[in-house]
């Protein structure tokens, strides 16, 4: 995950040794350093010495942290991130907080990235210091017509300076989804800034949610992490028939990592 954008082609976890400690308390393992990452990062963050550069970083230390404890990555589709020139809205599913640390590795060799995020996260001890410096567009998720005005006013600021957005549109992390729940936020602000959208299909709850701490959850190596970049998609009309294409899509790709376990 550190070459050259031309260069990168899929990528796949190579195999390597796991500690007998990693083995035995992979979450323990992770998570000490996920904590430490991301309490020097945020202190940085705070003083002013945190970039684009130190976040991609970030970024690829704690996706190597994860295959350190066994997680596997599968990661495809960057052939289709050559075909077209940034700024462009990338539509995810969410299933864990493992995309959220994972996507700006991928993204960031080939555009400037930013998250549309909850208000609350800013609040968060030295993460939300670390958000603020990626100039993120925060919804209070608790007025609709309030947050769709938000995300299209300040996603068309982002996109006009050149930074990619990216787009959760369910409104819960899930294993699965629903196109009911599956909103077209995305959809939208692409068509109003006519900017491609890059579809994301991802598998990723080998970091699961937490029973009380929802982004601390067990890490479970046993589960393959997939990421699959779908083909660009231009807004027509509406945008109808191309949100039914990238909720297909990231459903194909669903069954089929399901049905090869």
């Amino acid at each position: 995950m550190t070459q050259a954008p031309s260069a990168i082609k899929d990528y796949r976890t190579s195999p390597r040794a796991v500690s007998l400690f990693a083995k035995v308390f992979p979450s323990l393992r992770f998570y000490s350093f996920f904590i430490w990452v991301v309490f020097k990062a945020g202190l940085n963050a705070k003083h002013g010495r945190y970039d684009t550069n130190a976040w991609r970083q970030n970024s690829v230390d704690l996706l190597h942290a994860l295959e350190g404890i066994g997680v596997c990555f599968e990661i495809t589709g960057f052939k289709h991130l050559e075909d077209v020139h940034p700024p462009y809205v990338i539509i995810a599913n969410h299933m864990s907080t493992l995309e959220t640390v994972a996507l700006p590795s991928i993204f960031l060799p080939f555009t400037n990235v930013t998250f549309i995020i909850k208000q609350s996260l800013l609040k968060y001890p030295f993460f939300g210091h670390i958000l603020r410096t990626r100039d993120p567009i925060a919804v209070n998720r608790t007025n609709p017509r309030q947050d769709l005005k938000t995300v299209m006013e300040e996603g068309l600021s982002r996109l006009e300076r050149n930074i990619s957005v990216i787009v959760f549109p369910q409104t819960t992390r899930t294993l699965f989804v629903e196109p009911s729940q599956f909103n077209t936020i995305g959809v939208k602000l692409a068509q109003r800034a006519n900017v491609p959208i890059v579809p994301v299909a991802l598998k990723s709850d080998a970091w699961g949610n937490g029973k009380y701490l929802k982004d601390f959850g067990r890490i479970d190596p046993s589960k393959k992490v997939y990421f699959t970049i779908g083909k660009p998609i231009w807004i027509n009309d509406r945008g109808r028939d191309e949100h039914r294409t990238i909720v297909q899509f990231i459903n194909q790709e669903l069954n089929k990592w399901r049905n090869e376990l």
